[in-house]
């Protein structure tokens, strides 16, 4: 990583906004029902905006390109084709999870790259789909075990007090984008 500073900075801000929207949110959740449900809504709304951001900048940094604190917000226009592609997964994980959960796996794996393709190539939400599909053929398996690895290394970073976090979700982040770089130019 070129500038694991910028790394280290953008998850406090990341996390910070995070902790405060769900903060306002738990304090009118009691008083005023309407503006939590709100903020609720405010809070989905801005973790897809920042994690395509997050997924451009990790992008950006395996292109040996230098990510920007404006790349969070780079990608509106990709909001509405990622939010129908997200929900689309979800229902093609869920299906798959309640058809004995080996499923569910396999396609989760299968379509896990949907994300960095409306990303990085604007892709609509079945063609995201299918390309995901097209490039993860064959290397389930080992894409398996590479989750995995990253739900370990993250583990080890949260019993670091959290603080391990910090180092942990960058790496998982750049490495994710890494092997979809590596994916998507063998397909």
């Amino acid at each position: 990583m070129s500038n694991p500073g910028f790394f280290v900075i953008l998850m406090l801000i990341v996390g910070l906004v995070y902790v405060l929207v769900g903060f306002a949110q738990e304090m009118t959740k009691e008083s005023t029902p309407i503006l939590s449900l709100v903020l609720a809504i405010a809070s989905g709304v801005l973790q897809i905006i920042i994690g395509i951001g997050l997924i451009r900048i990790s992008l950006r940094f395996c292109d040996n390109e230098k990510g920007e604190f404006s790349d969070l917000f780079s990608c509106l226009p990709l909001f509405f084709p990622y939010l129908l592609a997200s929900i689309l997964y979800g229902l093609i994980v869920l299906g798959g999870t309640i058809l004995l959960v080996i499923p569910g796996i396999i396609w989760g794996i299968k379509y896990m790259f949907f994300s960095y393709l409306i990303v990085d190539r604007a892709a609509g939400p079945m063609e995201s789909l299918k390309g995901s599909s097209a490039i993860t053929k064959g290397v389930k398996g080992k894409l398996f075990l590479f989750l995995l690895a990253l739900m370990g290394i993250n583990l080890l970073g949260a019993m670091a007090l959290l603080i391990g976090l910090l180092a942990t979700i960058p790496t998982s982040m750049l490495a994710t984008a890494y092997v979809y770089r590596k994916l998507a130019g063998q397909a």
